[in-house]
Formats: C-alpha cells, structure tokens, sequence
C-alpha cells in the first residue's frame, strides 16, 4: 500500500475515495474499504482511503475527553491489511479546519486525488464548521464530474457499529463485544518497566509490568490474554490485570501480565497485549496468600478460555 502524509498530486486518474477518520478500523470501516476496493476494480482504477492526523476534535476541541482506539500508525497498518491500494494521510490543522467544503472538494478530491466515485456514511460532513453533509457532496459531483454513494450504517447485535461503539464496549469492559465490532483482538503495546517485585519475590508468578502507549485501557479488571513478543516473534497465552492491587492498598493504577511457561527478562522491551475476554473484577483478598489462589483460579480459568478461542490476532508492526 501506498502512504501519502500529505497532499499530493495522485498519478492515477480513476479514484475510487472514502474519507473519515476511521479509529479503530473495526467492521464497519473494512466492509466500505471493500466496497471502494470492488469498484476500483470495476474502473480500473485505484482505491483511496482518506484519513487525518491528528484526529479534527484533538485539534478542534483540545479539552474534549476523546480516546482513541487506535495510534494513528497501528491504523495505517490495520489499512494496509484490508488490501486498498493508496492511503492519504492529511495533516489536520486549524488552518486546514477553515477550508470551505467546496474548497475541499474541488482543490483536493477533485485536483489532486482526481476523485472518480466518492463513498461515504449516512452521517458525513465536511469543511468548515462541518457545513458540508451528504447532499452537497452530491451536488458538487454534478459539478466537478464524479459520483457520489452513501452507504447505509452498518449493525452488529443490534447496534450500529461505529468507534463509539467500540470506545465503550471498552471502557465498560465489555472485551468480546468490542472484539466482535473490531473483528480482531483489542491490544495495548508497552514498553515493559520495573514495577515491585511482588509477583515473582511473594504471588510466586512474575509480571510483565506495562507503559501503555494506546489512550484506551479497558475497565479494570483481569482479562485472559495473548501476548506478542516482537523481538521473538512468538505469542503466548497469560493473564492480565489492569487495577491499583487492592490487596496491597496500592494508590496507583498498574498493568500487569503473567506470561504462561515464560522466564526471559522483558525489562525494557516492547510487548503487545491483545485482549481476549475479561474474566472477573479486580478483588481485595485477605492475604497474599488467598490472591495466590486467586490468581492460581484466574489462570485455569483463562485456560478453558483459550482452548474454545479463535479471536484473530492483529501482528503487524
């Protein structure tokens, strides 16, 4: 695939485009990647995907709450898997922010990315102060020579399937629904920090303990886990905890990981955590002892877990 960052003059003179700001890259977004991939093919052309850096409400609105799913190079290369041929990476700024959705179309769409068919969902907008909505991009393609098809939104058990929706499945901890909606496992890359030694030196199971760089965490708790070692290039099965360690009246949140039948120091290394399902709240137990057991109960649980499982894992990095 093709990555532009930036705005540049494409060579091929039949686009097939969908712009959006595609966190997550979950279902919804491959099933339009597909689309516009099946009728590029149709015209012998390309297939674009537009998309921004940073995403317009980090930039628009600095103090909105806003996580998102995906960094912004994990979702060129979920991008890159779905097969479309070119991706346009656009610097979204405030000056960028007050360009006038014809503006839009004409000096980028139309000139530059020499837009053919234009996909887009039911709820786009475009340009400043997001005036631009389906209709008008209809209009402007009478105009400026290319189509325009509106896609209907997309469901999964019952809802439609959208980032927020994924955002939430998240942060409530609802691990296989946001799987579900993704079509892969959600994960967390980290470097791996020294942390206090309890899970080896007391638990009698040393941790992995982790500095996320993805802005979702899910709800705290412990989770059955799959757990990618780039600099082996091998996965293993484990457990995780995302929680402030109760038991030792611990004040700061931690993320932590038991590797199954796994010795090498990973201190300083770069380890991806992909999340298979959640298996139960953090709990306060009475003793180290008593947590031993519980973990001991996590661990089998998570083994039934992994032997009916068939989450797809994403390994590109």
């Amino acid at each position: 695939m093709q990555v532009i960052r930036g705005i540049e003059k494409l060579e091929t003179e039949n686009t097939v485009i969908t712009i959006g700001n595609f966190d997550g890259v979950h279902m919804g977004h491959q099933k339009i990647f597909d689309y516009i991939k099946r009728k590029a093919r149709q015209i012998g052309g390309k297939s674009v995907v537009v998309t921004f850096h940073p995403h317009p409400i980090k930039v628009l609105f600095k103090d909105h709450p806003l996580k998102l799913i995906t960094t912004t190079e994990d979702k060129i290369r979920l991008i890159e898997t779905c097969g479309v041929d070119i991706t346009v990476l656009i610097p979204f700024t405030n000056e960028f922010a007050q360009m006038e959705a014809e503006d839009f179309v004409r000096d980028i769409l139309v000139e530059r990315l020499n837009a053919k068919l234009v996909i887009v969902g039911y709820d786009y907008r475009f340009g400043k102060g997001r005036k631009g909505d389906r209709d008008l991009l209809k209009k402007l393609g009478l105009v400026y020579g290319f189509k325009v098809k509106v896609l209907n939104a997309y469901k999964r058990k019952g809802k439609i399937l959208s980032s927020t929706a994924v955002r939430n499945a998240l942060i409530e901890g609802n691990i296989r629904e946001a799987n579900l909606f993704l079509g892969r496992a959600y994960h967390i890359d980290g470097e791996v920090i020294k942390g206090l030694g309890r899970g080896s030196s007391i638990l009698g199971y040393p941790t992995a303990n982790i500095l996320p760089i993805q802005e979702i965490i899910p709800k705290e708790g412990v989770y059955a886990v799959k757990v990618t070692v780039p600099h082996l290039s091998k996965t293993y099965r484990g457990v995780a905890n995302i929680g402030k360690n109760p038991t030792f009246n611990n004040k700061n949140l931690s993320y932590e990981v038991h590797i199954f039948d796994f010795k090498e120091n990973l201190l300083g290394k770069s380890i991806r955590v992909h999340f298979i399902t959640r298996i139960r709240d953090e709990k306060k137990f009475s003793s180290p002892e008593e947590l031993k057991q519980g973990i001991a109960r996590d661990i089998e649980e998570a083994k039934k877990i992994f032997s009916k499982d068939k989450t797809k894992l994403f390994l590109s990095y």
